[in-house]
C-alpha cells in the first residue's frame, strides 16, 4: 500500500509530477522571512527531544489541542516532555482536513524518514524513533538547515537587538543568517508605560537618550545603519492595517512627548504618529535599496486573560476586518510621489482582500525593477492547501505569476522547511492542471522558468542577499 507521503503526493496529473520533480524538487530555499532564534543557529544546538524540536513555541499546534480538548498544562506547561507528544499524538487524527495534518507527516517523512500517520498507536515508537536520531550531529540545528538545501535565511529582528549572534555566525556558518529590521515596538501605543521603556531600551542601544520624535528617527535610522552593515537588506512591519494621516513634524513631536509623558493617544494622534513614523522608516528602506514587507490584517492577542498570563504569540490571534484600500493607498502613493517607494511586499491575512492586494501591488510597479511591489505568499491562516490555491489562481490572473517571489516558512521551528515543498508541490499541481485543460502551452521553455522561478530564482534574483 503505498504511504500517505508519496512521490506524487499533491500533484494531481502526470504533467503536475513532471514539473516537480523535473524543476522544484531540488531547487534550494532562501527563506526571506521566518523568526528561528538565531541563537540557537548560532549554539549549532541540539534537540533533547522530539517534543523539544516540535512542539515549543509552536502555537499552530497548541490552538489544534486546545480546540481537542486537552488541557494547557500539555501545551505551554511543565508536564514532562512525553505527556506533551502524547496528547498532541491524541490531537493529530483529529486535524485531518487541516494543514496541519500534512504539515506533520512531511516532517516526519523529510527529517527523520517515518511514513506512518502519527496517531495515540504509534505515538511511543514515532516519538522514541526520532528523539533518538535528533541525537546525533547531523540532527543538529545547522545539520537540519543544510539538509532542507537551505540557502539563505532572514531571522525577524529588533531595531534595539545587538545581533550578537548575527556577529558570531558570520564566516562561522556556510548558510548567511541574515537580521530583518521589525520596528513594530516604535508603533505600539497603546500602552504609554510599555512604550516608554522600550524608547528607553531603544536610547541604550544608540548611547542616547530619546527625548524628541526626531530624536526618535535618528535612533532607528541609526540602527537601520547598522543593520545594513549585518547584511540586512529586508525590513519586516506587522501591522495591524496600513497608516495614513497628514502630519507636520511638530505635531509627530508634540504626540511623541505626550506618549513618553505617560497620557493615552486619542484616534487622530495615533494615526499621525503611525502615520509619520512609517514614512521615515520606509525613506530608510529605499534610501539603502532595501525591500519592504507589510503584513497586515491580524487581530492579536484577542483573548484578554490568556494574553496577560501567557503574553504574545501563544495562539490567542485570529483574521481582521478587510483593509482600508483607500489609506493603503495613499499611505504609498505618498512615498512614491517623492520617490521614496521602496521594492515593496504585501502580505494579507483576510482572503477577502486578496484580489484588492494585488491589484494594489499593480498600481506602484513602474518598470524600474521586474516585479518591485509584489504580492507576497499565502500567510498565517492562508498558508494552508486552499489559501494558497486561491492565492496562486488570484495572482494569475490579476498580477504576474512569472514574477511572484515565492514561499517563506514564517516559523519558529527548525523543523518547518518542508512547508517550501508542500508550497512547490501545490503551485506545480496548479500549473499542471491548467496545462492539461488546455489554458497554458505544454512547453518546457515556458514551464521551466515559471516553476524554476517560482520555486527560487526569483527570490535569488529580487533580493540579491550577499551581493
Amino acid at each position: 500500500m503505498k504511504p500517505f507521503i508519496h512521490e506524487d503526493f499533491l500533484l494531481g496529473n502526470k504533467t503536475a509530477s513532471r514539473l516537480y520533480h523535473q524543476y522544484a524538487e531540488n531547487m534550494p530555499v532562501i527563506d526571506f522571512h521566518c523568526h528561528l532564534p538565531p541563537s540557537m543557529i548560532a549554539d549549532d544546538m541540539q534537540f533533547v527531544n522530539l517534543t523539544r524540536a516540535w512542539l515549543e513555541g509552536d502555537h499552530y499546534k497548541w490552538r489544534a489541542m486546545r480546540t481537542n480538548g486537552i488541557d494547557e498544562k500539555y501545551c505551554t506547561g511543565s508536564v514532562p516532555d512525553t505527556d506533551k507528544f502524547l496528547k498532541w499524538a491524541e490531537t493529530v487524527p483529529f486535524t485531518v482536513g487541516n494543514p496541519l495534518y500534512h504539515w506533520t507527516h512531511l516532517e516526519l517523512a523529510r527529517y527523520f524518514d517515518i511514513f506512518e500517520l502519527l496517531s495515540p498507536a504509534t505515538a511511543v515508537a514515532i516519538y522514541d524513533k526520532a528523539s533518538a536520531m535528533l541525537q546525533a550531529r547531523e540532527f543538529s540545528i545547522r545539520s537540519l538547515l543544510l539538509k532542507m538545501k537551505v540557502e539563505v535565511v532572514c531571522t525577524t529582528d529588533d531595531p534595539a537587538d545587538t545581533l550578537e549572534h548575527h556577529k558570531r555566525l558570520k564566516g562561522s556558518f556556510e548558510i548567511p543568517v541574515y537580521p530583518t529590521f521589525r520596528p513594530d515596538n516604535a508603533v505600539k501605543t497603546e500602552d504609554p508605560a510599555k512604550f516608554k521603556s522600550y524608547i528607553i531600551k531603544l536610547g541604550e542601544a544608540v548611547a542616547k537618550e530619546i527625548r524628541s520624535f526626531s530624536d526618535l528617527i535618528e535612533a532607528l535610522d541609526n540602527r537601520h545603519r547598522f543593520f545594513h552593515e549585518m547584511g540586512a537588506r529586508v525590513s519586516d512591519h506587522g501591522l495591524d492595517r496600513f497608516y495614513f494621516d497628514q502630519f507636520t513634524e511638530t505635531e509627530a513631536d508634540k504626540i511623541f512627548k505626550k506618549l513618553l509623558r505617560g497620557s493615552l493617544l486619542s484616534v487622530e494622534e495615533t494615526e499621525k504618529y503611525r502615520a509619520a513614523v512609517m514614512t521615515e522608516i520606509c525613506r530608510m528602506n529605499s534610501k539603502r535599496g532595501w525591500t519592504q514587507q507589510f503584513h497586515v490584517g491580524a487581530m492579536r492577542n484577542n483573548n484578554t486573560r490568556m494574553f496577560r498570563q501567557m503574553g504574545p504569540d501563544t495562539g490567542w490571534d485570529s483574521i481582521g476586518p478587510s483593509q482600508d484600500a483607500l489609506r493603503m493607498s495613499k499611505f504609498l502613493s505618498n512615498l512614491d510621489e517623492k520617490g521614496e517607494l521602496a521594492k515593496t511586499i504585501l502580505y494579507n491575512l483576510n482572503p477577502a482582500d486578496n484580489e484588492m492586494m494585488i491589484t494594489m501591488a499593480g498600481n506602484f510597479n513602474d518598470g524600474s525593477t521586474p516585479g518591485k511591489f509584489q504580492y507576497g505568499p499565502a500567510w498565517w491562516f492562508l498558508d494552508q492547501k486552499y489559501g494558497m490555491e486561491k492565492h496562486l489562481k488570484d495572482l494569475s490572473a490579476l498580477g504576474l505569476l512569472r514574477r511572484f517571489v515565492g514561499m517563506v516558512t514564517d516559523s519558529r521551528s527548525f523543523l518547518s522547511y518542508p512547508r517550501h515543498e508542500y508550497f512547490r508541490r501545490l503551485v506545480c499541481n496548479f500549473v499542471g492542471k491548467e496545462v492539461e485543460k488546455g489554458l497554458i502551452p505544454d512547453d518546457d521553455g515556458l514551464l521551466k522558468p515559471l516553476i524554476e522561478g517560482v520555486s527560487y530564482r526569483n527570490a535569488k534574483e529580487y533580493f540579491g542577499f550577499g551581493e
